[in-house]
């Protein structure tokens, strides 16, 4: 068995029982189908004020994003996982460049104060999306490199701090704060995984704190944002709009909900309802029931996926699953909190639902490696 595994590990066996994780791939392609349903409910409010713009967002979303991704997925799940360490460093190099292409005349777009696109021809698309994956995988691979080796800081910590340098100066001059944070924290979980003290990572999170504490000062809309989340009350229809808003699509939801398709809110109402606030169209249209249900899926999907890290054969699996669920996990609870008011408003999507073709093809591919590494697990 164990001669088998190495051979497996090592891509040299051709033929192979696909034993993935049932579990995990139903609870995506669920919480992922239901997405498409409501971001076409969530996207009427478009369809109302121009039809060209509708079925644009919709070609984007579904072919793209949803259909693109399903297929990148069952492409993904065919590709063993070590393929993943031995380009790592290629990955993460040209996922930096690629970002940074979004800075260069012609290719880079522009939009609502924000260069985070990449624009050729009919095609754009975030190149942050690819960084976040490629930053994942060097990380795993970093961590299984130096897996025992004894000094924390100088061969874990240290490196990590350079890693999220390089990411960090290609993201926040977009500016992109909210994917260096979802990439801290994702980093600090596949620490904890790798065995690092708890003191050691909760001092690289009080970094990121005070990093972001200073970015706050520096950035307007960043402290807005605070502001916003301390006094939901303070400036009503500027900064406070969004959240107030929400409030009132989560209220108006009540119990049971209006419905499917009956959002009130999506219409003028509540901005980008198919994108970042599409957590509270959901609650007005299916109620507390419908939304909790929602919360309890993503739930399931983390429980089954660090399971999935538990069980994976090698160090290297390990690391990469945990990251990839901390990283799917987070932003959307993420996105969850912050439309609640529990949370300050990121402006992520919520995964497999909110509008963003590229962030959606990206999550199920992340998805489909994911199920790789199930099929290597060690009660196979």
């Amino acid at each position: 068995m164990q001669r088998q595994r190495a051979a497996l590990l090592r891509g040299g066996e051709k033929e192979k029982r696909w034993h993935f994780d049932t579990y995990f791939l139903g609870v995506v392609l669920t919480i992922s189908t239901f997405g498409v349903l409501m971001f076409v409910s969530a996207a009427l409010g478009i369809f109302a004020r121009d039809k060209s713009i509708f079925y644009g967002i919709l070609f984007n979303q579904i072919v793209l994003g949803f259909l693109g991704g399903l297929l990148l997925l069952w492409l993904m799940m065919r590709i063993p996982y070590p393929f993943w360490r031995r380009h790592a460093f290629i990955l993460f190099l040209s996922t930096v460049i690629l970002t940074l292409l979004v800075f260069v005349p012609q290719i880079g777009l522009k939009h609502g104060g924000a260069q985070r696109w990449i624009s050729i021809g009919p095609v754009s698309f975030q190149p942050a999306e690819f960084l976040k994956l490629g930053f994942i995988i060097y990380l795993a691979t970093w961590l299984a490199w130096v897996r025992k080796k004894g000094e924390e800081v100088k061969h874990k910590i240290v490196p990590l701090i350079v890693m999220l340098a390089i990411a960090g100066g290609a993201l926040l001059k977009q500016p992109d704060t909210k994917s260096l944070v979802l990439i801290i924290i994702s980093s600090a979980a596949m620490l904890f995984v790798s065995g690092v003290s708890w003191k050691r990572i909760a001092a690289v999170l009080a970094v990121g704190v005070g990093a972001f504490v200073l970015l706050a000062f520096l950035r307007p809309y960043v402290m807005d944002r605070i502001q916003t989340f301390i006094n939901p009350s303070l400036d009503p229809q500027g900064t406070s709009y969004q959240l107030r808003q929400s409030l009132i699509a989560v209220g108006s939801g009540g119990i049971t909900g209006r419905g499917l398709g009956q959002s009130v809110q999506k219409f003028s109402y509540l901005p980008e309802p198919q994108g970042d606030s599409i957590f509270a169209v959901i609650a007005e249209e299916f109620g507390f029931i419908g939304s909790t249900i929602v919360v309890i899926l993503y739930v399931f999907l983390a429980i089954r996926g660090y399971k999935i890290a538990a069980s994976a054969p090698d160090s290297f699996g390990r690391y990469l699953v945990t990251g990839l669920v901390t990283l799917i996990v987070a932003q959307s609870f993420l996105n969850i909190a912050s439309l609640v008011g529990l949370f300050p408003l990121t402006g992520v999507p919520l995964v497999f639902i909110s509008h963003g073709g590229t962030s959606l093809a990206i999550a199920l591919a992340s998805v489909g490696i994911i199920l790789n590494v199930s099929t290597y697990r060690k009660n196979s």
